[in-house]
């Protein structure tokens, strides 16, 4: 069956606001991806080499992400489909170029379960006998074949992540809130906090070019960067939130089938669409400022844990140790006890990024090609969602051979960087431009594109700083 145009998806109205504590959900999945994906990695190694230097620069790289995720929510709410979907719509080339580019850029993601796998060989040392490199993968590799478990049993596999997700979010803030309450840490927190405003002092030791593209990936991926950020509209869509609820959603083999439509629905110009849309609007900003506060939080605190603990002593997380030098976080809360407590948080914390990435790039891989081969539809979605699931667990369990989980992660983020440029001029175009002469009054764009502009802008900048830097 052909994709239906735009101007020709069917019209209804957009489905009841179901209250908060049910709607709440996405943005909170976005909060404990983001933590894994660099926040526990990438700002307290700059932190602890070069001390309060490059602080300043996290809360307003945060803050950047909000009209990106604001127009990628916008447009699955008011169409029930995904964000790529609507990039296809944009430009059918544009479409196939990103998704290529995705599909490169995620071969690597493996490297968060090999992550994870570092704070549960230091754990348990265990198998005995083996490396330290040979445990961290034999845990890795265990981690996924748990996750992958998990999905096929589930029901609904969007509520497991979620569910998941919202618990090592939860733990791991209060955790740390804990570490850092002790006398120890609160020494730092004054200077700490002038650091926010820009950088405290000289620079304690010279600066390194080999450290250019982590600055750059703790900027750009403070939050979700690259094509992680995209991943928001899955989310919302498996969620059911606003004219998603008309679509459908993936299931595990534990619960029924359900028919997952490619294409979308435009809202219907009634009364009672308009009161919905609005409820609707408030949640989408409500949630994505969730995710964006949340993840800000968190990451100064560890980022506070390590200036006031990593930094003097000049100890930094690398290599196949990322998640052992920070288990001295927990340890000053709670000695010996909270230094176990950490290193299990933190494998659930990077390993639960595997989970969320396998999950939303299979969605992902499975929506493009019912979008763009008509033909594929004779499967069903969820087959195709399983499919590409299994490819990913083959590809990212082979590359996580390949190095250790610091590089692997870093040429992840600076592919994906590249989409990142190109995403504020495309939300620009497609819910600016393309979308609004298909919509009533009360749902054209409240926003300010200026602020799609600035992301853009800046994006750019990092880019061309990131080449300089590099030659």
């Amino acid at each position: 069956m052909k994709n239906k145009a735009l101007a020709d998806l069917p019209r209804h109205n957009v489905p009841a606001f179901p209250g908060w504590w049910a709607a709440l959900g996405p943005g909170v999945v976005w909060m404990a991806l983001a933590q894994g994906s660099g926040e526990l990695i990438w700002w307290p190694y700059m932190v602890a080499k070069y001390g309060l230097t490059f602080l300043w620069l996290l809360a307003p790289a945060c803050l950047l992400q909000y009209p990106l995720n604001l127009e990628i929510g916008r447009y699955t709410l008011l169409t029930g489909e995904s964000i790529f979907h609507g990039f296809i719509r944009l430009n059918r080339g544009f479409g196939v170029f990103l998704w290529l580019l995705m599909t490169v850029s995620f071969l690597w993601f493996g490297a968060f379960a090999s992550a994870g796998g570092t704070a549960m060989a230091e754990l348990t040392h265990w198998p005995q006998g083996w490396s330290q490199r040979g445990q961290s993968l034999f845990w890795g590799y265990a981690s996924i074949a748990v996750f992958v478990t998990a999905i096929l049993a589930s029901g609904v596999v969007y509520t497991l992540i979620e569910r998941f997700m919202k618990l090592v979010a939860v733990v791991t803030v209060v955790g740390l809130l804990s570490a850092c309450l002790q006398a120890d840490v609160l020494k730092a927190l004054p200077e700490f906090g002038q650091g926010l405003f820009g950088p405290v002092g000289d620079m304690p030791r010279p600066w390194d070019n080999k450290d250019a593209s982590k600055l750059l990936t703790a900027i750009t991926f403070a939050g979700l960067g690259g094509f992680w950020i995209l991943f928001y509209s899955y989310w919302l869509r498996d969620k059911g939130a606003g004219m998603a609820g008309l679509v459908g959603r993936i299931t595990g083999l534990g619960g029924a089938e359900e028919a997952v439509l490619s294409d979308g629905f435009l809202p219907a110009d009634a009364e009672r669409s308009a009161q919905n849309w609005k409820s609707w609007r408030r949640f989408l900003s409500a949630d994505i400022l969730v995710g964006i506060i949340g993840n800000l939080l968190t990451t100064l605190m560890t980022c506070l844990l390590a200036y006031a603990l990593l930094f003097p002593k000049g100890l930094l997380p690398q290599e196949y140790e990322l998640a052992v030098v920070q288990s001295q976080f927990f340890a000053v809360s709670w000695g010996e006890i909270g230094r176990l407590l950490f290193l299990v948080v933190a494998a659930a914390f990077l390993t639960d990024t595997w989970l969320a990435t396998a999950d939303a790039v299979s969605r992902i891989q499975a929506d493009i090609v019912l979008t763009l081969f008509p033909k594929a539809q004779r499967w069903p979605a969820r087959r195709w969602y399983y499919l590409f699931l299994a490819l990913l667990t083959v590809i990212t369990s082979f590359t996580m051979l390949l190095d250790a989980p610091g590089p692997l992660i870093l040429t992840s983020a600076v592919i994906g960087f590249a989409g990142t440029i190109m995403f504020p001029l495309a939300l620009y175009l497609l819910n600016y431009r393309l979308l609004p002469p298909h919509l009533p009054a009360w749902a054209q764009p409240k926003g300010r594109p200026w602020l799609l502009a600035l992301s853009f802008v800046v994006y750019l900048l990092l880019a061309l700083l990131y080449l300089r830097a590099s030659w």
